[in-house]
């Protein structure tokens, strides 16, 4: 039996270097379509991480406010939702403090944050001067700079009354101007230390944003997980941003799908037309094989063997190639690297085998079709 396998291994590989021009066009196929199966699926594994992070500048997902009517969220709550959001995915968990101060008779609002936390949330922010590192610095947005010519370096007086109507005033000093073309812009930020101290109540927060990385669980699921275990806390997805990552991946894997199967029935046509030609110049070969004992199944697995090792060999090919494809479009496209996958090779290896297979069972059917005596009196 061994001997059998040597034989017909041996009568595969010879037939396909007699005929190494032709198979070579199909060759190039698969090695084609296995570089572009096997380059999309790594993007699809990729894709989503290098998506995720661009859509992270866009700012928070996901919202945090007191499930109450009114109420604010303490720190202890504040806590127990860090712990319950998935920390391989959390990028940042920032709280958000808003109070009505005056300065100079003028109406504001000052929003007590937390500055580190505020650059993985907001990566958006645009901060000329200096972001505020010691005590009682602040920034103050665009809109309130044009409206009232104040600049860093300069000081500001608050004043203001508490939630005891106790009134307070703190002095500060403006180190950096805020511009985001939102809401953002017409607000004074300063730490919550500087909050507590300014109106001598305890660290609160009126909201939290939470910045989380949508591969994975889907964020709904996320939600309802912190929902359900700290029921004082309503989380709120930030629509906007969610459902705008999730629609572009849903619609760029689709792309990918699509393109993928496309590939492949390219190649499998390829292969078919290949093997076709094959076949019609060795008839009065596959005839002679006929005439002399040989039984259908035998010229069906020597036409299947050769597809086979076209398939493996041009998946083996193709997977190098795949991942120097994957690589490319990554950096043109996101401008970082990507981690190969190497175990997908396997797989690409086994779908190309299958798909050449595949192209093959109709020239192998039409070579078992033949009929020694007609094919060799030269008709």
């Amino acid at each position: 039996m061994i001997t059998n396998r040597r034989f017909a291994f041996k009568m595969i590989l010879w037939s396909l270097i007699r005929r190494r021009s032709r198979l070579l066009v199909a060759l190039t196929g698969v090695t084609i379509g296995a570089t572009v199966l096997l380059g999309l699926i790594t993007l699809c594994y990729d894709i989503p991480k290098q998506l995720s992070q661009e859509f992270r500048s866009y700012g928070a997902n996901m919202v945090f406010v007191k499930a109450a009517a009114t109420g604010r969220l303490t720190t202890e709550e504040l806590s127990e939702v860090r712990k319950s959001l998935p920390s391989e995915r959390l990028v940042g968990l920032t709280p958000f403090r808003y109070e009505a101060v005056r300065n100079n008779m003028l109406p504001y609002t000052a929003v007590g944050t937390s500055f580190d936390d505020v650059k993985k949330t907001s990566p958006f922010w645009r901060v000329e001067g200096q972001w505020p590192t010691a005590p009682s610095e602040v920034l103050i947005g665009s809109d309130i700079v044009q409206a009232t010519g104040l600049q860093p370096g300069r000081g500001l007086l608050l004043d203001g009354r508490n939630s005891r109507q106790q009134r307070y005033d703190k002095n500060f000093k403006i180190v950096g101007t805020l511009s985001t073309g939102g809401v953002e812009d017409g607000f004074i930020y300063m730490s919550l230390s500087d909050m507590e101290e300014m109106t001598r109540e305890a660290v609160v927060a009126d909201l939290a944003e939470a910045s989380l990385s949508t591969t994975g669980t889907p964020l709904p699921a996320v939600a309802g997980k912190v929902k359900s275990d700290v029921p004082s806390v309503e989380p709120k997805l930030v629509t906007r941003v969610a459902s705008s990552e999730a629609t572009v991946l849903g619609k760029l894997t689709w792309l990918v799908y699509l393109v993928t199967f496309v590939v492949l029935s390219l190649t499998m046509i390829c292969v078919t037309t290949t093997m076709m030609t094959v076949v019609m110049e060795r008839r009065r070969e596959i005839g002679l094989k006929k005439a002399l004992g040989a039984e259908n199944r035998r010229v069906a697995r020597e036409f299947l063997g050769e597809g086979l090792m076209l398939g493996i060999l041009g998946g083996i090919l193709g997977s190098f190639t795949g991942f120097l494809f994957a690589r490319i479009v990554s950096v043109s496209v996101f401008g970082r690297g990507l981690n190969p996958e190497f175990h997908l090779v396997p797989i690409t290896v086994i779908v190309c085998a299958i798909v050449t297979i595949v192209a093959s069972l109709w020239p192998v059917r039409k070579a078992v079709d033949v009929e020694p005596a007609i094919v060799l009196r030269g008709e």
